[in-house]
């Protein structure tokens, strides 16, 4: 069991500051009348005595207290450009930033929690002693600012006043960091200390990118205190290993909701999207994918686009699954964005009006230009590896593209065409009917298929698989990835798990506000599936169509096949919904799609029940679904043979 305080205060400890008093007499001897008064409205002394902590390790020459006026965030976007951090680019609002070429990517070898002895962990987390943390931090923090501005800035992960949302502190000497957290994130200055009377604690977080050079990123660590929920980020500058307002404190949420909100709340790495269905219905889903799996592009499909990435959820008193996103914008991957298939955001970074921070792309007369943006690529001009020319290769003779593919660029999502603003603010959060789980997945899983069950549901999350992609550095190969949220799960998957089965089985939903539960896989191949084509099965635009399916299903307007693994679509339910996107549907891709190939189903079950044998105190729940699913195929495959067509299961 998670405790929260337990052990050394590390903060404390190096900072030296331990009560309210000796906090003010830092403050009023380092920060200047401005930036004190305006310090002086935050009353909560935790809060304060932490920021007092972070400036006396830190060592900057100056303090800037950051309330979100419009003046302030000016100040901020100066203040990166002055320190080079980010460029202006032709259209206005647009700036560059470029981060070093070994920091382009969250740095999974380099991240780690902070335990207490004794604590359960994730098997698929890095961990490290409180003790040999203390020694780090000890080490290369202490005057890391000096010669910089330490920025502190009060936000809310979510509305302000909704149940699931929890404040946080964000501390920086970038001003990238701050600039991305007011695009991303809700500045909750002058809620700030209400905000934690209501929640019952906060989240903060120390970053600085010291020298940011070359050399130095070895030594750069991401590390998350679970007991004090804290996070120490150094010698980084890649948005996602530094703006810990994001996936750092998404950590501590999962911790929160797994231990101490069992069958009340979850923290997911899930989009919300809306759909609009027959007569104008509105239908919510929320979403799993590891990145770089389509997570973003399913969202912004949807009518009535809530969020890309994050996801808070809890339970009503009507018993019905509410959701907010954390997050008020977006720091999507940039890499095969289009007009096809994202003409809204597309509209956002080719349009005017909406301020961009874009990351490691191609600049070419102060123009952005990406990989697989279907647009005319220019011969040359400045990309994440310095000069560039078409053809150029690195040191090892491999093509040196225009952009890396973990390329981004933040933006607030309100300025996103189909965004629901109003419900994206609304602290009661969206009603939410699907939930969905998807990887990529070449050759095993159909496009769309439903759990029968709560249980099956959690299942599907539980034994999502996906290749490695260029967010994560030092990631290689196929990964297994529960719940697409494995990297941010701290505690042992055991507890993670049983707090899933637990909230989704909750007594506390109908059977009318029960979500259904879902698999979506885009990745199936021509050449998996017998077929004398080559490259997908399928094409962007088709997500439309699991979606708008999985719309129907959930309000009784279609039926579905049973199989062993789920239920799956009819051919002619589908037919319609591709006319909708002016596609046609051939039978026979769709018995491609959706033919069951046993072998490769078992193997995967055989793959996933080995790995999670060697997890202590797995719930029985997973094995025994597992174990029926496997005997209900060995016995359609003993029937039919080792391929069963859709035919067949009728």
């Amino acid at each position: 069991m998670l405790e929260l305080k337990k052990g050394d205060n590390i903060l404390e400890v190096v900072g030296g500051i331990t009560n309210i008093a000796e906090a003010r007499e830092l403050f009023e001897s380092k920060i200047d009348a401005v930036n004190l008064e305006k310090l002086k409205q935050i009353k909560n002394e935790e809060a304060l005595i932490k920021v007092a902590n972070a400036i006396a390790m830190c060592q900057p020459d100056n303090v800037f207290i950051n309330t979100g006026s419009a003046d302030d965030v000016d100040w901020i976007r100066e203040y990166s450009l002055a320190k080079g951090e980010e460029k202006k680019l032709a259209k206005d609002g647009h700036t560059i930033h470029y981060d070093l070429p070994q920091d382009q990517a969250r740095l999974v070898k380099q991240t780690f929690y902070i335990i207490n002895e004794g604590e359960k962990m994730s098997s698929l987390a890095k961990s490290i002693d409180r003790s040999d943390a203390m020694v780090y931090i000890k080490k290369y923090m202490p005057g890391i600012m000096a010669g910089k501005s330490l920025i502190v800035g009060f936000y809310s992960r979510g509305p302000v006043g909704a149940e699931a949302a929890i404040p946080a502190i964000e501390i920086s000497s970038s001003g990238y960091v701050l600039h991305s957290a007011e695009l991303l994130y809700r500045n909750c200055f002058k809620d700030f200390d209400a905000e934690v009377d209501r929640a019952g604690l906060f989240f903060t977080n120390v970053h600085s990118e010291g020298d940011n050079t070359t050399e130095n990123v070895p030594n750069a660590r991401i590390f998350s205190d679970r007991s004090w929920t804290t996070t120490f980020s150094t010698f980084c500058t890649y948005a996602g290993n530094t703006l810990l307002l994001k996936k750092g404190n998404h950590r501590f949420s999962v911790d929160y909701a797994t231990y101490f909100k069992v069958e009340q709340q979850l923290s997911e790495h899930m989009f919300i999207t809306g759909m609009t269905g027959p007569g104008g219905r509105k239908t919510f889903f929320a979403g799993a994918a590891p990145s770089g799996c389509g997570k973003t592009t399913t969202a912004m499909v949807g009518t009535d686009f809530v969020g890309d990435d994050l996801a808070q959820f809890w339970i009503n008193g009507s018993g019905t699954l509410r959701a907010i996103n954390p997050e008020k914008g977006i720091f999507g991957i940039v890499e095969d964005v289009n007009r096809e298939g994202d003409p809204y955001l597309m509209d956002c970074l080719r349009g005017d009006g909406t301020e961009v921070i874009w990351s490691n792309v191609l600049i070419n007369d102060g123009v952005p230009h990406w990989v697989g943006n279907g647009e005319e690529a220019p011969e040359s001009g400045v990309n994440f590896q310095g000069e560039w020319t078409k053809g150029k290769t690195d040191d090892a003779g491999n093509p040196v593209p225009m952009s890396h593919k973990n390329s981004r660029c933040t933006l607030i999502a309100s300025a996103i065409a189909n965004h629901a603003t109003e419900l994206s603010e609304d602290p009661n959060g969206v009603p939410v009917s699907v939930i969905t789980y998807s990887g990529r997945d070449a050759d095993t899983m159909p496009p769309v298929w439903v759990a029968r069950n709560s249980d099956e549901g959690v299942v599907i999350g539980a034994s999502i698989v996906s290749k490695a992609t260029a967010t994560e550095v030092g990631a290689i190969g196929v990964n297994r990835q529960p719940w697409a949220n494995a990297p941010f799960i701290p505690g042992a998957l055991a507890d993670y798990m049983e707090a899933q089965f637990t909230f989704f089985n909750s007594a506390k939903f109908s059977e009318s506000t029960r979500p259904v539960m879902s698999g979506l896989n885009y990745f199936l191949t021509h050449e998996n599936r017998g077929s004398d084509g080559s490259g997908l099965l399928g094409e962007k635009k088709d997500v439309k169509v699991w979606l708008g399916w999985l719309e129907l299903y959930a309000n009784g307007d279609v039926d579905a096949i049973s199989t062993p693994i789920g239920f799956i679509p009819k051919y002619n339910d589908l037919v319609s919904l591709f006319q909708s996107i002016d596609k046609e549907y051939p039978k026979s891709l769709y018995e491609m799609q959706f033919a069951l190939y046993i072998e490769k189903i078992v193997a995967r079950i055989d793959l996933q029940t080995e790995a999670y044998s060697k997890e202590a105190d797995i719930p029985q729940t997973l094995f025994d679904v597992y174990a029926k699913q496997k005997s209900d195929l060995m016995e359609l495959q003993e029937k039919h043979g080792p391929i069963v067509n859709v035919e067949q299961l009728l």
